[in-house]
């Protein structure tokens, strides 16, 4: 840091040398190309040069950028070319290319406080008058024995004798000798008079209109070092900044395993900890069939929801499901059981929140835009929701089947990924079987597969879930429910034949506008189909669903309506059971 500082303070140094702005007010200043210091200055600007400048080093700086002399009682117009500080010489012009006509109002007089510079003898000049040139006025000197060409008509105005000036190039070279700053200027500074004085001459540490070299080589040395000393600095700090991001990171890690290693295994909870959790149960998320959800919060970071299990339902089998299932369960599709609460008769499960709830909220036709999601969303749950079952079905050591998928069992993150939760139906068996026995059916009405109500459509199995998984997709693409659960006596599947019309493109109930939506629309409607058929053996397995919803879809071929009275599926499907009665029944596992 003391390098860098010195840099900065070498940095401000050069830019007081470098900067004419920055010096003492009145070291320069500059009027077109010619550069103004001490002993001369502009009599137009707003400073004060009262007793601080000689007599007779008055400039004017005219509209045009050009540096007038303003001499006392002389009624001349003298216009500066240059100015040598060194040598103490002033170069006068005329603008307009007649030197002659101001130096006719001389004579011989003087110019004080300045001389004309002597390159040799005095000489004797006549001036003429011509009306028919440029400039009226013309010299040439006495002397001279021919006669001029061009003043044959110009008029003879007056002889001047012993003049001192010397006209080249239409410019005359005038000096000063007092006040002296040729000593200053030689050093590459400024003068002026030393504490008032009009006689006495101290120098400036202020530059004329070239700096030495000397300084140059100075400030570029000095530049070169700041830099690199800067640049030592900078990759330091990004050592640092590397140093404590890599340690940041390493911390990170570490935190996040330990939250994973605390993940698999469930925090047990007292039920005073899940009414202080809920704030007493204060505020509601929703009832359901197993019980209530209340919304919690384990710290002012983590939001939780409760669902309390109702004190009847069972005997307690659903409770251990859940908690035994969801231990093992560890997937970014499958909600994560946070803890658990078996304190007396009083049974609880705490989960993570999700303010979106689930994904019934979102079932809505695409004409709704307030709710619908946009056919890209819908696909990417799709997948999510079938990659977690996918999951659940080969990822853990025995095979869980859910039993119970459907809209309000898929929540929705914050990034609208799905989340499947409430595992209280799940069963377990081994992964090399595939069926497993049931005593009752179970599940949600509409979404219970055709063999869990009756074994005369086969055996219960995986595929029971993927019956489900259909349901649900269908329902996505409607964006209604495919069930009448007005009545339980008089429950009906309502799956009309608008789904095969929507492929057909004869659908008149769901307006699709755009030709890649209809693409995820018919692809997610096939799928579905293929799902749902009532013969288990028909349905593909979950990895295949996975694979046909990341296609295109394009190969994609509806199956018949398993609804269609006049097909022949019946025989088809009777071959079917008989193929699925010979899978091997196997008891589930008890936990």
């Amino acid at each position: 840091m003391l390098n860098f500082h010195s840099f900065c303070l070498l940095v401000t140094v050069s830019f007081l040398v470098l900067n004419p702005a920055a010096c003492k007010k009145g070291c320069t200043e500059k009027c077109g190309r010619v550069h103004i210091q001490f002993p001369f200055h502009l009599r137009n600007t707003k400073v004060n040069h009262t007793n601080s400048y000689p007599l007779g080093f008055d400039l004017v700086c005219t509209d045009a950028g050009e540096t007038m002399l303003d001499l006392p009682y002389v009624p001349v117009k003298l216009f500066v070319k240059k100015i040598d500080y060194k040598t103490q010489q002033i170069i006068i012009y005329d603008p307009q290319s007649c030197l002659a006509r101001e130096l006719i109002k001389l004579g011989n007089s003087s110019v004080s406080p300045f001389q004309f510079r002597q390159f040799g003898a005095s000489n004797n000049v006549s001036f003429f008058s011509c009306n028919s040139m440029t400039c009226p006025i013309v010299q040439l000197e006495s002397q001279v024995d021919f006669v001029d060409p061009m003043i044959v008509s110009c008029t003879k105005v007056s002889d001047v004798l012993s003049v001192m000036w010397l006209v080249q190039d239409e410019s005359v070279v005038m000096e000063w000798s007092n006040p002296d700053c040729s000593s200053c200027a030689a050093q590459g500074q400024n003068c002026q008079y030393k504490n008032g004085s009009q006689s006495e001459i101290e120098c400036l540490l202020c530059p004329t209109n070239k700096i030495p070299t000397s300084i140059i080589l100075l400030i570029a040395a000095g530049g070169i070092v700041g830099l690199i000393l800067l640049l030592l600095l900078v990759k330091g700090l990004f050592l640092v900044y590397e140093h404590y991001k890599m340690k940041g990171e390493d911390h990170a890690r570490i935190e996040k395993f330990l939250e994973d290693y605390r993940a698999m295994k469930p925090t047990r909870f007292t039920y005073a900890d899940i009414k202080r959790i809920t704030n007493g149960f204060s505020e509601s998320l929703g009832e359901g069939a197993h019980g209530a959800v209340f919304k919690g919060m384990l710290s002012k970071e983590i939001l939780v929801a409760v669902k309390i299990l109702n004190d009847t339902v069972g005997d307690g089998k659903d409770f251990i499901n859940e908690v035994g299932t969801m231990g093992k369960i560890h997937h970014v599709n499958v909600v994560r059981l946070l803890g658990f609460c078996a304190d007396g008769f009083h049974r609880a499960l705490v989960y993570d929140f999700f303010p979106n709830g689930s994904l019934q909220r979102f079932l809505a036709p695409p004409d709704n835009k307030d709710v619908f999601l946009g056919w890209e969303k819908l696909q990417q749950i799709a997948l999510g929701v079938a990659r977690g079952i996918e999951y659940l079905h080969l990822g853990c050591d025995h095979r869980i089947l859910h039993f119970d998928i459907n809209p309000h069992n898929v929540l929705i993150d914050d990034q609208f990924s799905p989340k499947i939760t409430d595992f209280g139906l799940a069963k377990l068996c081994p992964k090399n079987q595939s069926t497993v026995s049931m005593t009752a059916a179970r599940g949600t009405l509409g979404y219970i597969a055709p063999e869990v109500f009756s074994r005369n459509f086969g055996n219960v199995s995986y595929k029971s879930d993927i019956y489900s998984y259909g349901m649900l997709l269908l329902e996505m693409v409607g964006g209604r429910k495919n069930t009448n659960m007005s009545a339980e006596e008089n429950f009906q599947v309502l799956y009309p034949e608008w789904i095969h019309n929507l492929l057909e493109g004869k659908d008149v109930q769901v307006t699709i506008e755009e030709e890649g939506d209809v693409k995820i629309a018919k692809k997610l409607a096939i799928i579905g189909l293929w799902c749902i058929q009532w013969n288990p053996i028909d349905r593909p397995s979950m990895k295949i669903v996975v694979q046909m919803l990341e296609g295109d879809g394009e190969k994609l071929i509806a199956p018949p309506t398993p609804f269609d009275k006049t097909s022949s599926s019946g025989t088809s499907a009777t071959g079917a059971r008989r193929q699925n009665f010979e899978l091997e029944i196997i008891h589930e596992i008890e936990e």
